[in-house]
């Protein structure tokens, strides 16, 4: 079975923000004033600090918020609202907060703001992203006002890393729950729901010099190739998720800079409460039904490569070469797997994925075609991307495709996509069964010798192949656009790219 090419130029969305009071003032005058125009795949659906809504809506909470540490443009963490951490003698983590640090309203920040924020997102009735992850912190206690101390329930190799993660954030913890107060270097002062929204500098940010932008116009364009369109003629000076099929373009304007990083990827999720994608035998069918190639040569345009495995990328010591390829293409053995749990003949469903993103329909309509070649007869469901997210995360699907990464370039940071046991997202299977999956990942996190997490990840890849808590499809190049006058952004390397709008801060015009 082969899928050829078709163009998806034709597929537009709604229309682009032509009327936005950002994209009506010259280019010049924007910049001259220090204030970059960011064109925005998509408007965040909230931007609460610790609920997980998407890449897009990171990006723009990264800015407003600040962490106890982040990552720089090497990948590697650094402090931001500490300077420093480390394990003490029994095992706990310290953090010694950086002095100066204040929120937007001007209050500090203090170590009473650490532990309340962390107590809220560990909270039993909390919705956070990372809250399955700091219910492993026992205590929080403040040994000084500049000191925070995580005592945990056992050994957690991967703590500080926690806190990179765009959905935890230091609050202020006398906020509103409705208008939670940050520490990032940028404040937002203005939105138009659905259009844009308006980041203005704060003065008191604790890094001398920055932010080196005034501000940041972010203005959305759901419609990818109208997004490109605003690059190219100069609407606007950068953009995220640059179409695949108008990278070659932009790479070949002399006006223009590609930033491209290849780690974020294409897989299936998967409603595991009821049949027939609770049976592990009728997902192993799927992640052996689907041809791998087409997806990188359609929805990629050859940017990206096959993913048959865990995500694990080649060349780190986590990386297993027969185990890559555990989910080869294989329609016979996808079919076999069928009739063994009792769907020799095939059923419907349906198959969740948004038009918003190019990405995402595409892919979903090669596995809509491949599903079809074994006996899954799947109806494509394609809502805007909020939409999209709610149902996600309430288990209102089928199958599912997403385009994501993992947290960080540590095999812990799969937890975050892989740990079908924490708080439902749209970006993870809902409540699918992966026992040793699980304990497999909860092992590596808690192991401090090398050697030993590099055989644990191997067992975690050995269990997901057959307990299946996602599949795996392609690895795709994710792609930053902008004007060469843009001077200061860096692209993080692989899982990391969708939290380079972190770098933000040190863009500037030159």
């Amino acid at each position: 079975m082969t899928v050829s090419r078709r163009s998806v130029l034709g597929a537009g969305l709604a229309a682009p923000l032509l009327t936005s009071p950002f994209l009506s003032r010259p280019a010049r005058a924007q910049r001259s004033s220090g204030i970059i125009r960011y064109g925005l795949s998509a408007f965040p659906p909230n931007l609460q600090p610790w609920v997980s809504t998407g890449a897009s809506a990171g990006t723009v909470k990264m800015l407003i918020h600040r962490s106890l540490v982040a990552y720089d443009p090497k990948g590697e963490l650094r402090g931001e609202l500490a300077e420093s951490w480390s394990r003490d003698a029994e095992g706990a983590w310290v953090f010694k907060l950086r002095k100066g640090c204040v929120f937007h309203n001007g209050e500090p920040v203090t170590a009473d703001d650490v532990k309340w924020s962390i107590e809220q997102i560990a909270g039993e009735k909390s919705t956070a992203y990372m809250r399955a992850q700091f219910q492993l912190v026992e205590r929080v206690e403040i040994p000084d006002p500049q000191t925070v101390r995580f005592v945990t329930k056992g050994p957690q190799a991967t703590l500080p890393s926690w806190f990179a993660n765009y959905n935890t954030f230091i609050i202020w913890r006398k906020s509103n729950p409705n208008e939670p107060i940050g520490a990032g270097p940028f404040r937002l002062v203005g939105q138009e729901r659905g259009t844009s929204l308006e980041l203005a500098a704060f003065d008191k940010f604790y890094k001398p010099g920055i932010p080196k932008l005034k501000g940041i116009n972010f203005v959305v364009y759901a419609d990818e190739n109208l997004r490109n369109a605003a690059l190219m003629s100069g609407d606007v000076d950068m953009i995220e998720y640059v179409p695949w099929q108008s990278m070659a373009a932009v790479e070949s304007d002399p006006r223009l800079r590609l930033d491209t990083q290849e780690g974020p990827f294409m897989d299936v999720l998967f409603n595991g409460t009821k049949p027939p994608f609770n049976d592990p035998r009728v997902r192993r069918a799927v992640a052996h039904a689907v041809k791998r190639e087409d997806i990188v040569k359609v929805a990629f345009f050859g940017r990206g490569k096959p993913l048959e495995g865990v995500p694990i990328v080649e060349g780190t010591p986590w990386y297993d070469k027969e185990l890559a390829h555990g989910w080869n293409y294989d329609p016979a053995r996808a079919k076999a797997l069928l009739a063994e749990a009792g769907f020799a003949s095939g059923f419907q469903t349906t198959l969740l994925a948004t038009a918003q993103f190019g990405m995402h329909k595409d892919t979903a309509e090669i596995v809509q075609q491949y599903l079809a070649a074994i006996g899954i007869q799947a109806e494509l469901q394609l809502p805007d991307w909020s939409t999209r997210v709610s149902r996600g995360s309430r288990g209102q699907y089928d199958i599912a495709i997403h385009g994501v990464s993992s947290d960080n370039n540590d095999p812990d940071g799969l937890t975050v996509v892989m740990d079908t046991s924490l708080s439902p997202s749209h970006g993870r299977s809902f409540k699918v069964e992966a026992p040793r999956t699980i304990a497999a990942l909860a092992a590596g996190r808690a192991e401090f010798d090398q050697a030993k997490r590099v055989e644990i990840y191997r067992e975690m890849q050995r269990a997901a192949l057959e307990e299946v808590p996602l599949v795996g499809l392609a690895w795709r190049q994710q792609g930053y656009g902008m004007d060469k006058s843009v001077q200061g952004f860096t692209n993080l390397p692989g899982a990391l790219s969708n939290s380079s709008g972190n770098m933000l801060e040190e863009t500037y015009f030159g």
